[in-house]
């Protein structure tokens, strides 16, 4: 392996290393930071042991002024007293400082990471929700045009990959007890016909039963306590749904959810958990009883950091 060879391996792994360390700066720096106050609140308690010197140090030197002025020293004034005390309670009082510098400083330094950790994660976020507006941006203006120029049927039949499905059911004639089977044709959605912030509501979350109808009980009535606090507050975010669910939170949670604004004609003002989406198969089982897990597909109205401005 020649110089050449290693310089650039060496190159490349030190920018692997610098890009690492840029990625995680936020909690690079937080760590430093708390262990840092902790440093120095270690640092103080220790510099605080010494004060009694400090103080016992200045006492002597105040008592031995004292003594001079009192005993009327030759060539020593209490006029000379007063600036020597003057000057013994700024010797101190640098002292004070000089033993409480090196806590402090570390303080500071770890108060000043902590909150340039919270910067970069603020301009991290921003840029975040810059982007995902161009995304939404650009995909609602798919979709507009989709639909002027194909219609909402196609729209929705694209959106949720909506097919038709055949299904048969037997007939029983009452009368003559007579079986005849029967094709049906049901327009259903496509597993991949799912928004990105769908999830299921089965045993892990805490709310979950193995009842069926207490679950659909359940969902309804939190739906209708989301819509309840859209038009309280005239926003919500998804990580708050989640939440009430007992589903993991994510990050676009913290971004996206629904905006309540009656003059806004591209927003639904409502909360859908997609419950009764009745073209899924399973959406239909699981409110007739036979399926006690739900995939729930929220109608989120996208970033709403935008929406309310």
């Amino acid at each position: 392996m020649n110089k050449n060879d290693i310089l650039s391996k060496m190159s490349k792994t030190f920018s692997k290393v610098s890009f690492s360390a840029k990625k995680h700066s936020p909690e690079i720096l937080v760590v430093t930071g708390v262990v840092g106050v902790v440093t120095a609140a270690v640092m103080a308690c220790r510099a605080t042991t010494n004060i009694n010197d400090i103080l016992e140090e200045e006492k002597e030197t105040i008592e031995t002024i004292d003594n001079f002025v009192e005993n009327e020293t030759r060539d020593y004034s209490e006029e000379d007293g007063k600036k020597d005390l003057a000057l013994v309670h700024i010797q101190t009082g640098i002292k004070f400082v000089r033993l409480y510098t090196p806590a402090v400083t570390v303080g500071v330094i770890s108060l000043a990471c902590i909150l340039a950790s919270n910067d970069i994660l603020r301009k991290r976020n921003v840029a975040l929700a810059a982007a995902y507006a161009a995304v939404d941006k650009g995909f609602k203006d798919y979709r507009k045009s989709v639909i002027e120029k194909f219609g909402e049927t196609v729209d929705k039949e694209h959106r949720y990959n909506i097919k038709a499905k055949e299904f048969e059911d037997v007939i029983v004639d009452e009368n003559t007890g007579d079986s005849q089977s029967v094709s049906e044709k049901v327009n259903v959605v496509g597993i991949d016909g799912y928004s990105d912030y769908a999830r299921f509501f089965d045993s892990s979350s805490r709310n979950w039963s193995k009842n069926s109808e207490d679950n659909l009980y359940f969902l309804r009535a939190e739906q209708n306590y989301a819509n309840d606090r859209l038009k309280a507050r005239d926003y919500l975010f998804l990580n708050e749904v989640y939440e009430r669910l007992d589903i993991p939170t994510t990050r676009a949670g913290q971004i996206v959810g629904w905006v309540y604004d009656p003059k806004n004609p591209d927003i639904d003002n409502f909360v859908d958990f997609g419950i009764y989406e009745t073209n899924r198969e399973t959406n239909r089982d699981f409110i007739n009883g036979y399926e006690p897990v739900i995939l729930l597909d929220f109608n989120v109205d996208g970033n709403i950091l935008d929406l309310m401005k």
